[in-house]
């Protein structure tokens, strides 16, 4: 099973944007830009909205059997470890095996000394075209094994654990991103010498990148290092891929956490520059424009997402809590639940729309309502039976983000 050049991960908490999230994909295939779509759902996602991951598959099968899609489509175990990957197994089709546990915990010593003696050939001046040249030692090498090599071990255990259940039908991304710093293209390189040490045909590698990825709102950071870097783990990528006789599809996965508009142009660039494929991951990014609709539609609708909006800033500490790391909040500059039932739907769907050009725009009640969804998931068949009602303003929402401000300035503008 081979994953295509350029691919995307769509969220989708409540399963009822499907065909309007396809639609958007078809919108690029149309334009002439063939992208796979990837529906992606966690488990810690699966057991707040209470569902399972089958529906998941059926939410994709029935979109595709909608708008007669007719090219690949993924079905993504999202942040899969070895306790949760059983429910995954036989309806998912590309696992995203999260070793960040596992990063800086030290593998045996044997182990590491056999990582140096296998890889001893590289110790000296290496180059990695389009990267520089490094200065590789033993001790080099010893380090990079201490910080990654038991992350790689784990991924392997998972990958054989699925390998055994299921076949080779389904395609292995191996993530890295989550740790303190960016991995050097030193790093990335043997850290892809491991993968391929495992036996992990990884088609996709998440790594760090600078500068913080905070949910649903843009990149925070340098935007020049974050270029560099991204170009950088391009050209490690490439190299390692004849190196250790990686999959030649193997290429970056960007876990955006949504919306990190200020560095789609950098991506863009390099992916025309060098030719290569990535795999952009939007997260949470349609539950937002599920409020959206629902507030410009008034009625019912408008007074659910005021609802949702009162309710988790009633329980932020609660919802925040498993986000911690990637939001940043000013509570200061969240509105009262007061002032936001007083707002009109335009004025709702403004303040949440991600427009930094509209000064109604609020990046902190942003982040605060993208972590919410525990509570319209609460609301359970109220929330589901507005969906339903308003499902013209919500799917046109949610089909406009995913191709006016993702795909075409990643791959068209």
């Amino acid at each position: 099973m081979k994953l295509e050049k350029y691919s995307v991960g769509m969220g989708d908490r409540f399963l009822h944007q499907g065909v309007a999230q396809l639609q958007a994909i078809v919108n690029a295939r149309d334009a002439g830009v063939a992208i796979t779509p990837v529906w992606n759902k966690s488990n810690r996602e699966h057991q707040i909205v209470g569902t399972e991951p089958v529906s998941l598959r059926q939410e994709a099968d029935a979109a595709v059997t909608s708008l007669g899609w007719q090219s690949s489509y993924r079905v993504d175990a999202d942040h899969i470890n070895l306790a949760t990957v059983d429910r995954f197994l036989h309806c998912s089709d590309f696992f995203t095996i999260d070793v960040g546990d596992a990063i800086g915990e030290p593998a045996s010593d044997s182990d590491i000394a056999a990582f140096v003696e296998r890889h001893g050939k590289y110790i000296g001046n290496l180059e990695i075209p389009g990267a520089g040249n490094f200065a590789v030692t033993a001790q080099t090498l010893e380090g990079v094994a201490k910080k990654f090599l038991k992350a790689v071990q784990t991924a392997g255990v998972i990958y054989r654990h699925i390998l055994a259940q299921r076949g080779a039908s389904f395609i292995p991304e191996v993530s890295m991103d989550e740790t303190d710093q960016p991995q050097t293209p030193l790093e990335l390189f043997f850290i892809l010498a491991a993968i391929a040490d495992e036996g992990i045909p990884a088609q996709t590698v998440a790594p760090k990148f600078t500068g913080r990825f905070n949910k649903g709102v843009d990149y925070v950071g340098d935007v020049a290092q974050f270029e560099k870097e991204f170009n950088d783990d391009l050209a490690t990528i490439a190299f390692a891929i004849s190196e250790f006789n990686l999959p030649e599809n193997l290429k970056l996965s960007i876990h955006s956490g949504s919306d990190k508009f200020s560095i789609y142009g950098a991506i863009r660039d390099a992916l025309r520059r060098t030719g290569a494929g990535v795999h952009v991951k939007t997260a949470g990014t349609t539950w937002l424009e599920e409020l959206i609709g629902l507030a410009e539609a008034g009625g019912e609708g408008l007074a659910i997402a005021r609802e949702v909006y009162a309710k988790s800033l009633e329980h932020k500490e609660a919802l925040c809590l498993p986000y911690a790391t990637v939001i940043d909040i000013d509570d200061d500059q969240l509105p009262t639940a007061d002032t936001v039932n007083s707002w009109s739907g335009e004025e709702y769907a403004r303040a949440l729309r991600h427009d930094q050009s509209d000064p109604l725009y609020n990046p902190h009640l942003r982040q605060l309502l993208h972590v919410g969804y525990k509570v319209a998931a609460q609301m359970g068949e109220r929330y589901y039976s507005a969906l339903e009602k308003y499902e013209n303003d919500v799917s046109r929402n949610v089909t406009e983000n995913l191709w006016v401000r993702h795909i075409k300035p990643l791959f068209i503008d």
